[in-house]
């Protein structure tokens, strides 16, 4: 059974102790690949180190997170697009608007979030979307972006019914991740009613740990639990939730 973990942030100071162990129980439990989407300047060179050292496993995004974006984002931009030039990424994310923490800097993040669209376009690769209290704002500028060249998946995806309709109407994917373990989350009920050919899998480790470990930090591996969740809620085999997911992966980050 192969799993890819389609969002993990991995090279985070969180898996400063035991990375390389993480990562290697990760592989040896089924996750074979692990997406790494940037967050900025500041963990980069942890980002790159992490897919160098794994670079058949944990393979690296570029773009810069929506709470990363302050007065001096242009700074920030200049990298992601260099780094696009260069090439060697899989996506551009993790990009967005983030409207939960801080609203100081929301013109800001919308000019990021569509310039990182654009780029997405021209260079042919699909966008992880980071969507914390913001998805009314999003989906407009997602939809005035919408091509043929554009292609991704609204990460961590806990919205309702409807905006997953919408989603799904504009032929982008959703990440579904440890939220779907919580009591009462409420996604359980909506992803009943998204198509298997929507669907990802993701941690966002360190963060949003699944039951039965939540509280503690996240990793790759717990994907597992995660699968095995959304199989419940879907009504069939882990074994179909590992192989349709996995091939959603393959086909929306062109990974084989």
């Amino acid at each position: 059974m192969i799993l890819v973990d389609t969002h993990t942030h991995l090279y985070l100071e969180n898996f400063s102790d035991d990375r390389n162990e993480v990562v290697q129980n990760a592989i040896k439990q089924g996750v074979y690949l692990m997406l790494l989407p940037a967050i900025d300047i500041s963990s980069f060179d942890s980002m790159k180190e992490l897919s160098a050292n794994f670079p058949n496993n944990c393979l690296p995004m570029i773009g810069l997170h929506p709470t990363s974006v302050k007065d001096d984002y242009e700074k920030e931009m200049q990298l992601v697009e260099e780094q696009l030039a260069i090439g060697g990424y899989i996506a551009v994310g993790e990009i967005g608007i983030d409207l939960y923490w801080d609203k100081t800097h929301f013109e800001q993040q919308k000019d990021a979030f569509r310039r990182q669209l654009k780029l997405a376009k021209k260079y042919h690769l699909p966008v992880a979307i980071h969507t914390r209290d913001s998805f009314k704002e999003i989906y407009p500028i997602v939809v005035d972006e919408l091509t043929e060249e554009l292609t991704g998946v609204f990460h961590c995806f806990t919205g309702s019914i409807e905006e997953a309709k919408k989603i799904m109407d504009i032929g982008l994917m959703m990440g579904i991740g440890g939220i779907i373990t919580f009591k009462n989350s409420g996604l359980s009920e909506v992803v009943q009613t998204i198509p298997f050919e929507n669907l990802l899998l993701e941690t966002d480790a360190p963060f949003l740990t699944p039951a039965p470990f939540r509280g503690k930090r996240n990793q790759s591996a717990y994907l597992n639990y995660i699968a095995n969740k959304l199989a419940e809620v879907k009504g069939v085999s882990t074994e179909y939730i590992a192989e349709i997911t996995t091939h959603n992966a393959n086909k929306l980050f062109k990974l084989i």
